[in-house]
């Protein structure tokens, strides 16, 4: 039997152990954004309320951190269900 044949054997048998992983770090990425949106949300709240004046600055900068920050969470989701049909 040649290497090649065992760890194909390996990568066929440890398939669902990868699926799983794959779900599990999908999962993690939408709380992780989630998590991260939130605390700008936050924030930015918190910074309206010190600085009123500043309500248009504010609101711009926490949009584009939030599109940012969901732009990365989508692609890792979508590389973990890649991973899963593989």
């Amino acid at each position: 039997m040649s290497l090649l044949s065992i760890m194909l054997q390996a990568v066929v048998d440890l398939a669902p152990l990868a699926q799983m992983g794959a779900a599990i770090g999908a999962a993690i990425a939408a709380i992780g954004a989630g998590i991260g949106i939130g605390q700008i949300g936050r924030a930015a709240v918190e910074s309206i309320a010190r600085q009123p004046e500043a309500v248009g600055d504010i609101r711009s900068n926490m949009i584009i951190a939030a599109a940012l920050i969901e732009g990365v969470a989508f692609f890792a989701i979508v590389v973990c269900f890649l991973l899963v049909l593989m």
